[in-house]
């Protein structure tokens, strides 16, 4: 297996390493392990007794059903350690997901090399980072983020792979829209005609296309299309894309036309 970055310093579970990450120690507690086969060791009781049987079943059923080791390890001062390599058999078509708050970023993943290839290293750092930050965590739990970070995954194994984490969160719609306003804003300053009798300079505004192609399409469009189906985020993208177009050309003519005409005066 090959591990992400993150791991606490109580348990960093690097179990057969890869991809040029860099191994980390753990210290070895088989005590701490149960005495029954379960998916789930929840040390730092993050979930209660209902939860816990029912993300047992469902990762039963995940394993039963398309052969992928899905398992989940919460932890706070505790740790089995390396010891659930074995425990749990860990190979190359496991997923191990280590919740330890401690470490600024609740959650960790060792993930199984066959894993890799159906969802690239950066869906894992995406997946750490949208559902493992403090903010996702304060909103939803220690547990909801676990079971959201799971969910994600299930997707993606039933899909047959994602380049990118499902789901569009409202603060990275947020970004997608301030970088398409930008990218019309760069359109509307640079379509202001610069000799009289024209309309606009398309001459300008192509010269300028990889910068407004890049934050409109690139940064602007792109996330969405990648992680939904909704046509809401993008419509409003779109609006804001030429709203930032009239917004800058109409400012450009008031204020370079009267730059010039106080020239011509002058």
């Amino acid at each position: 297996m090959a591990a992400l970055p993150l791991a606490t310093a109580g348990l960093v579970l690097l179990l057969g390493m890869g991809s040029g990450v860099a191994p980390a120690l753990a210290s070895d507690n088989p005590e701490l392990l149960p005495d029954h086969p379960t998916p789930v060791i929840d040390l730092a009781r993050a979930f209660t007794d209902s939860q816990r049987t029912e993300l047992e079943q469902e990762l039963s059923d995940v394993e039963a059903n398309s052969g992928w080791k899905l398992r989940v390890l919460t932890q706070y001062e505790r740790t089995p350690g390396l010891a659930v390599k074995d425990f749990w058999q860990l190979d190359e078509r496991s997923l191990l997901l280590v919740a330890d708050p401690r470490g600024g970023n609740l959650l960790n993943f060792n993930v199984g090399d066959a894993l890799f290839a159906l969802m690239p290293r950066t869906y894992w750092v995406e997946l750490q980072t949208r559902f493992g930050n403090q903010y996702y965590v304060r909103d939803h739990g220690e547990d909801g983020a676990i079971v959201d970070a799971l969910a994600a995954v299930e997707l993606c194994l039933d899909r047959g792979g994602c380049q990118v984490v499902p789901g569009l969160p409202q603060e990275q719609w947020v970004l997608t829209l301030i970088t398409s306003i930008l990218g019309g804003l760069i359109v509307g300053f640079a379509a202001y005609p610069r000799k009289p009798g024209r309309t606009v300079e398309w001459t300008w505004v192509l010269l300028l296309s990889p910068l407004w192609i890049i934050l409109f399409g690139v940064f602007g469009v792109a996330p969405i299309v990648t992680r939904t189906s909704d046509l809401l985020p993008l419509a409003r993208n779109a609006l804001g894309f030429s709203g930032g177009i009239l917004s800058a050309y109409l400012l450009a003519q008031k204020i370079v036309g009267r730059s010039r005409m106080s020239g011509d005066e002058t």
